[in-house]
């Protein structure tokens, strides 16, 4: 295990050995002949991407996805070698960047491909590229319904070479209704249009996590996991259906514990007042960290193996909870936000309920000053 700081003890544990067992999973489920793009964007999902990635391509990942030029740069500059697809918008001044690099952009309409025609031709250059077809999401993407209103343009492209073409799901919960299947077979008959013009792509892809676990039918060449490469379900009914292990758990201290009677007001804005002697410990962790402001008097914590409610509003450095009635409570105990203590478990969709969000967000979130702690690399 990385070398745990000394000071402030709130920190999160990133275990490579369940990534590894997550990713075995996958092939598992997909097969040898179905490549993994593992998404890594956002820090990857908030444990690290750098060394996420490195453990996933020594196991056998097969390329890695980002959302900015920036964090593709970040990986090759640590050594990943495998191919990069940069999702989330890609601009035709960073075309050196990606050359360099040899990073993958994602062209999603017409306009921006020409550009990144006319100067990769400029200087001589050819250039991977994928094509994003929106089938239903409505974000980006050259719309599925209009393929003669951009096939005739790709076909026009020399410098662009169209090494992939996807979709994305409108559903990330749960791919099993008619709109991923009006989805799923609009994209087939563009997959079909774009072969019968000449245009044969060596990477079609579709599936996310969810129709990684469920849906055969969209795996095509490869697919691109992300919530379930860290331990999290896309929804609870896929429990069932493949067994995933938590990547990371997120650990603090307690930092002062305080015997309050009857009628205490406890942080900000008098949100939670005792209603007996009660004893409040105060965790150095705050919303500035990522534990967010809508867990005031809602989230709780593990302490001992029993479970704590968090007390009065998340502050942006500090929070309170009430240990009135767990035993031997001591200052400097180990608490537990997220992961397991004992046969207790607090799960980051079960903190997504109490914030009213997703468990991405709760992942995501978690702030660039809380140290993460590698462990079985």
């Amino acid at each position: 295990m990385a070398e745990i700081p000394r000071g402030r003890p709130t920190l999160c544990f990133i275990d490579h050995e369940a990534l590894r067992w997550n990713l075995r999973q996958i092939r598992s489920k997909v097969g040898a002949a179905v490549k993994i793009l593992s998404m890594v964007k956002a820090n990857g999902y908030g444990h690290g991407a750098v060394a996420v990635s490195q453990t996933l391509a020594s196991v056998g990942g097969d390329a890695f996805g980002v959302a900015t030029l920036e964090e593709g740069t970040e990986l090759r500059q640590a050594g990943i070698h495998e191919p990069i697809l940069v999702l989330a918008g890609a601009y035709v001044e960073q075309l050196e960047q990606f050359l360099t690099h040899d990073l993958t952009p994602v062209i999603h309409e017409i306009d921006g491909a020409r550009a990144f025609e006319a100067a990769a031709q400029r200087r001589g250059k050819k250039l991977n590229v994928h094509l994003k077809i929106d089938s239903g999401m409505g974000r980006l993407g050259v719309p599925a319904a209009e393929p003669n209103s951009w096939i005739p343009e790709l076909k026009k492209f020399t410098a662009l070479n169209l090494e992939g073409v996807f979709s994305h799901f409108s559903h990330a919960e749960s791919v099993e209704g008619d709109y991923t299947r009006q989805q799923l077979d609009m994209f087939e008959r563009v997959i079909q249009l774009l072969r019968a013009e000449g245009l044969a792509p060596r990477l079609v892809h579709f599936a996310n996590s969810a129709a990684t676990i469920t849906l055969p039918a969209a795996y095509f060449d490869m697919v691109r996991p992300g919530i379930m490469l860290y331990g999290v379900y896309p929804s609870p009914a896929m429990v069932s259906q493949i067994t995933l292990k938590p990547v990371l758990s997120w650990k603090t201290k307690i930092l002062q514990l305080k015997k309050v009677p009857t009628g205490t007001s406890i942080s900000y804005g008098q949100t939670f007042m005792t209603k007996r002697e009660s004893m409040i410990a105060t965790l150095p962790i705050g919303y500035a960290d990522g534990y967010q402001r809508l867990l005031s008097n809602r989230g709780e914590v593990l302490i001992g193996g029993r479970r704590a409610p968090v007390v009065g509003r998340v502050c942006m450095d500090l929070t309170m909870i009430d240990v009135t009635d767990i035993r031997n409570v001591q200052q400097g105990d180990e608490v537990v936000l997220l992961g397991r203590q004992g046969d207790a478990e607090i799960s980051a969709d079960e903190m997504a309920v109490w914030a009213n969000t997703i468990s991405y967000e709760i992942l995501t979130s978690i702030g660039a000053r809380v140290p993460r702690i590698h462990y079985n690399l």
